[in-house]
């Protein structure tokens, strides 16, 4: 059986296993929903912009310091 034969045979019972659920569509609904949903809240509590309001220069700067820390601490290690 070649590759194709079977990519084919696999998308072929996905395609069909997806095209006969009842249950499944709103479950994989809510289940996206509920990524969606942690995503924005963890991003909103924990992953907060650090570079807003900050211009370029002082972007650079940040960044390279946050570099160097980190490669100082790797190398402390």
């Amino acid at each position: 059986m070649g590759i194709g034969k079977t990519v084919k045979s696999i998308w072929c019972f996905y395609r069909d296993g997806f095209k006969n659920m009842t249950w499944g569509r709103p479950l994989w609904g809510l289940i996206i929903l509920k990524l969606v949903i942690l995503f924005l809240v963890l991003r909103a509590l924990f992953f907060k912009p650090v570079l807003s309001g900050m211009d370029e220069e002082q972007r650079s700067e940040y960044v390279g310091s946050q570099l160097s820390n980190f490669q100082t601490n790797n190398n402390n290690k």
